[in-house]
């Protein structure tokens, strides 16, 4: 009988993460033989001693002791188990952590300096009871700062380290800088803790959040460690020159900020915040296109606050709106969704009462439906039914806001599915959210469909 020519069937087959398969087949005395990684035909045998004779850890052409430092300063199943902006974000973010410890460095010489260390007249006494009051500033700005919401956490470090290091020069204020300046860092603990777990849970892809975060902690450490290694040749250096230290600082600063700006533009996050959602909104108002989340990260700010002037609030008590129970049906006529939308006009300002029932898909349509309210108040095409709600808003003020609500409720009830769709199939993440919203929830009676004959 002839043998069969052509390869022989796999047994078996195994792949690491999403990287090209290999496969298995029996050998003539029984034992199992598999192909190389990438699917070379060089095929070897499995070893007695050894389930995966020796070949079972990644496929890749690093070696051992390189993969063994990635998967020291990498998560686990990298890059399928991170977002794909992970690693430019990490190299960025890696470059101004490093410019950041030399600037620290440089400003705790100066506070060392400042408070008497090499000088024999000093006071330990007086340098404790500084350092104290310094610790004790930065303890109260943790407090406040934790129930006070705030940005610029990177330009604010900078700043506390200039304090710092133009601290000595002032020697009968050095105390008040110094507690100024710990005082800013200890915001800027509170608000980067706040700003690296949103990133981790980003990053994290495989509801591996304490690998990524593990990780970053990693090369946080290394970074920091390269840090200190400069500081050691740097500060011998900078010690006689105080400008030059101050030169230092500012190039360093410099490099920063401008590290951070890449590992900020770097990031592409997939779910809603308000900032997003505007662009997202007025661009499909204007064109009937939803922007998928990378444009929409690039035309992003990166500072808030410049970019629309509506006051959206999401999760309001409904007893702030409302004094009377004719107040109340007013509030309700026309509100199917289990929301509540009061609109001040002239203050442009949008409170939304949200219901018990109220998910992320409804939260996600409150918010878009007072945004929709603000684009009336501006400038730009929009759709020919919200285009003549803007001309009546504009005319005069016999149109009151809550009927412009109720009429924007209808105009919603076409509009939102397509933009939801447009959303989800853009590459949005619609089942959850970044909006502010305040934890108050209400219930009422619904309002009564009226039929149309």
């Amino acid at each position: 009988m002839a043998e069969r020519a052509g390869p022989t069937a796999p047994l078996c087959s195994e792949q690491f993460g999403s990287r090209a398969a290999r496969g298995c087949c029996a050998a003539a005395d029984g034992r199992l033989q598999w192909e190389a990684w990438g699917g070379l035909s060089g095929a070897f045998e499995v070893k007695p001693e050894g389930r995966d004779g020796g070949a079972g850890g990644p496929p890749g052409p690093a070696s051992p002791l390189a993969s063994r430092l990635l998967t020291v300063f990498l998560p686990q199943g990298f890059p399928e188990s991170v977002s794909p902006d992970y690693l430019p974000y990490q190299l960025w973010d890696s470059v101004q952590a490093f410019a950041s410890s030399l600037s620290g460095s440089l400003a705790t010489h100066a506070v060392l300096l400042g408070i008497g260390v090499g000088d024999a007249q000093a006071s330990v006494s007086a340098a404790t009871a500084t350092w104290l009051v310094k610790d004790s500033m930065g303890m109260l700005g943790r407090i406040v700062f934790a129930w006070w919401k705030g940005l610029f956490a990177d330009i604010l470090n900078d700043a506390a380290m200039f304090l710092e290091i133009m601290a000595p020069m002032y020697p009968i204020s050095f105390t008040v800088i110094i507690c100024i300046s710990n005082l800013a860092k200890c915001i800027v603990s509170v608000a980067g803790g706040a700003t690296r777990a949103a990133l981790t849970m980003h990053q994290a892809r495989r509801n591996n959040m304490a690998d990524v975060s593990a990780k970053d902690s990693s090369q946080e450490t290394l970074v920091n460690l390269a840090g200190l290694l400069i500081s050691l040749l740097l500060l011998p250096l900078v010690s006689d020159c105080p400008s030059f230290s101050l030169g230092c600082f500012f190039l360093l600063t410099a490099l920063h900020i401008y590290a951070n700006y890449r590992a900020v533009r770097a990031l592409v996050i997939e779910t809603l915040n308000e900032g997003r959602l505007w662009l997202v909104l007025k661009h499909f108002l204007q064109r009937g296109e939803v922007l998928d989340p990378t444009s929409a990260n690039q035309m992003e700010p990166l500072w808030t606050g410049f970019w629309q002037c509506l006051s959206l609030s999401l999760g309001v008590p409904l007893h702030r709106l409302i004094s009377s129970v004719s107040e109340l049906q007013q509030l309700v006529d026309g509100h199917q969704e289990p929301y509540l939308l009061h609109w001040d006009q002239p203050q442009n300002q949008v409170q939304v009462v949200l219901s018990h029932k109220a998910g992320p898909e409804t939260v996600l349509r409150a918010a878009t439906h007072g945004l929709v309210l603000g684009a009336l108040q501006g400038e730009g095409p929009l759709p020919a039914e919200l285009e003549k709600l803007r001309h009546r808003v504009r005319a005069g003020p016999e149109k009151e806001s809550w009927v412009v609500v109720k009429e924007t409720h209808q105009v919603l009830d076409k509009l939102f599915p397509k933009f939801l769709k447009g959303l989800q199939d853009a590459g949005w993440k619609t089942e959850k959210h970044q909006l502010e919203v305040d934890e108050w929830r209400a219930t009422w009676l619904p309002s009564p469909e009226k039929k149309v004959l």
